[in-house]
């Protein structure tokens, strides 16, 4: 679904197979997921459905206009490459149309590496941070467990807690983040989980801030500085980030960007790409 298929800074270079790779997957974000009718998305649509853009060789026939086209939510999404590991190792190579006895088991273990392959993005992220040294063999371990579990079989991912092993990796990257924001020397408002929806933070030095979860859709953030704060699970649906420093930002994913604004000014980590939309 999302338009950053492709990645060209070192740092998203060597997190490739960590990103969506839609010529090696059988649309299956396109046909497992369900959405509704929304600002996001133009129709409605039930899990297991294909959509109605999807072609014969699995390419979305709207991709380069999806956003005018009222399917805003797909170039928003990115399945963290579980697409294609879904299609051409769990099964295979085997797609669901040539062999309709594999779609519903396909369909359903499609979510579950999903979220373990977005383990795999924190946990890797963890591995490049020196600050993090401490919990790094610790966080080598899960990444090596997760890694694992992504390459079992459609019978065994179907029995995987992944609610559990998400805790368990959730414990590594919680210490990950004290210990990198510890780093920006500063005591902060701890903004776990807050409510800044539409927000005027211009400009804030938000340095080391714990916003992991925090709901920042439509808040003002141009030209603040983001460096070293923890973003995990933060929604940043239309948040404005025109000028915004996230250049040392933690746990930041290509959804997350994808679904806020924008603009040339904005600094990046190196291992996510501008947006197109932009």
């Amino acid at each position: 679904m999302s338009e950053n298929v492709s990645a060209t800074s070192p740092g998203a270079r060597s997190r490739l197979p960590l990103l969506g790779d839609c010529a090696n997957c059988f649309g299956l974000c396109c046909v497992a997921l369900p959405f509704a009718a929304s600002a996001d998305f133009a129709v409605n649509k039930n899990a297991g459905k294909p959509c109605t853009n999807l072609q014969s060789d699995f390419r979305c026939g709207i991709h380069t206009r999806l956003r005018t086209s009222g399917f805003r939510g797909c170039t928003v999404y990115d399945c963290f490459g579980a697409g294609q590991k879904v299609s051409q190792h769990t099964f295979a190579g085997r797609d669901w149309r040539q062999a309709p006895e594999t779609a519903q088991q396909m369909f359903d273990v499609f979510p579950v590496v999903r979220q373990l392959q977005e383990l795999l993005w924190y946990l890797s992220e963890a591995l490049t941070l020196p600050a993090a040294r401490p919990v790094h063999a610790e966080a080598g371990r899960l990444l090596e467990e997760t890694e694992r579990l992504t390459l079992l079989d459609a019978d065994g991912l179907a029995t995987v807690d992944v609610a559990a092993h998400r805790q368990k990796v959730n414990t590594v990257l919680l210490r990950t983040s004290e210990l990198v924001r510890a780093k920006a020397g500063r005591k902060t408002k701890d903004r776990r989980g807050a409510d800044l929806m539409g927000a005027r933070l211009k400009g804030a030095d938000l340095r080391g801030a714990n916003l992991r979860g925090a709901y920042l859709i439509a808040a003002d953030l141009t030209g603040a500085d983001l460096r070293m704060a923890d973003l995990i699970g933060a929604d940043l649906r239309d948040a404005n980030l025109a000028g915004a420093d996230l250049t040392e930002s933690i746990f930041l994913t290509q959804p997350q960007l994808n679904a806020a604004r924008g603009n040339g000014a904005t600094r990046l980590p190196s291992s996510l790409t501008r947006p197109a939309h932009w």
